[in-house]
């Protein structure tokens, strides 16, 4: 049982390499069946790129609390979870703008192919992802109560429903998405909240007490509310309320 947390690592992992791999085929191609040649859309492999981030964001939670649960703690696991998150938070949810962007440039008038440098941006998102993770590393101890910049599941997660907002189009979203200086502010946008000194809260409190978990319930329920009404628009709704509450709270004073 004490390398349990260490296998949903790894499943985080795991699940990561998998989003990057469909990802990376999300782009529409030839096929040629028998002779015949068919144009193959990518869009459900975006779909299920995204999807596979969602579930490594359930093995990094659940990573965690068999750890505590366990009480097994240990500077390997620490870096092995900081490892699998560049990775599924970082570099996946790059893998996911990066599409993004190419298709925003081949939209263009007269676009016969998007340069590298349009393009390269998206990978920022990994790059701060990974300031911010090596950040975090040497300075866990202090932020035991709340984080310090915005911890980087929460951008992949935001990023990794992009594809499905895509395939969706609620209220006309997805459409809005495919412009280039969308993208790009978007991108500037997440970076700067990842590296910066901003408080933001965690989803476990540090008591169970309602002066210390009302943020938590807040978000948990205006999330659970907007779901039906909203469908997949509602990560979007939750990861803006996530920050606006993380602004708004103040932690307590502990006795």
């Amino acid at each position: 049982m004490k390398h349990l947390p260490n296998l949903l690592t790894l499943a985080n992992l795991f699940c990561g390499c998998i989003a990057i791999a469909f990802i990376l085929n999300s782009q529409p191609y030839l096929a040629n069946v028998n002779g015949e040649s068919y144009w193959v859309s990518g869009t459900e492999q975006a779909y299920l790129g995204g999807i596979f981030i969602f579930i490594a964001a359930i093995c990094d939670l659940l990573d965690g609390a068999a750890a505590r649960a366990l009480r097994v703690f240990s500077p390997i696991g620490k870096d092995l979870d900081s490892l699998a998150d560049l990775v599924s938070f970082g570099v996946a949810p790059s893998m996911i703008l990066f599409k993004m962007l190419w298709g925003a440039n081949m939209s263009e008038p007269n676009a016969m192919d998007a340069s590298m440098w349009m393009t390269a941006p998206a990978f920022l998102i990994a790059s701060f992802g990974a300031l911010r993770l090596a950040r975090f590393n040497i300075t866990s101890d202090q932020q035991s109560t709340g984080f310090t910049g915005m911890p980087i599941p929460a951008v992949g997660l935001f990023i990794a429903s992009f594809p499905l907002i895509n395939f969706y189009n609620p209220f006309n979203i997805g459409s809005h998405m495919q412009s280039k200086w969308m993208l790009l502010l978007i991108i500037a946008i997440l970076c700067w909240l990842m590296v910066s000194k901003i408080r933001f809260i965690k989803l476990m409190p540090s008591k169970w007490q309602m002066k210390y978990v009302w943020p938590q319930v807040v978000l948990i329920v205006v999330t659970a509310v907007a779901i039906p009404v909203l469908k997949i628009a509602a990560i979007p709704i939750a990861f803006i309320l996530y920050i606006l509450l993380s602004f708004i709270y103040k932690q307590p004073e502990q006795v």
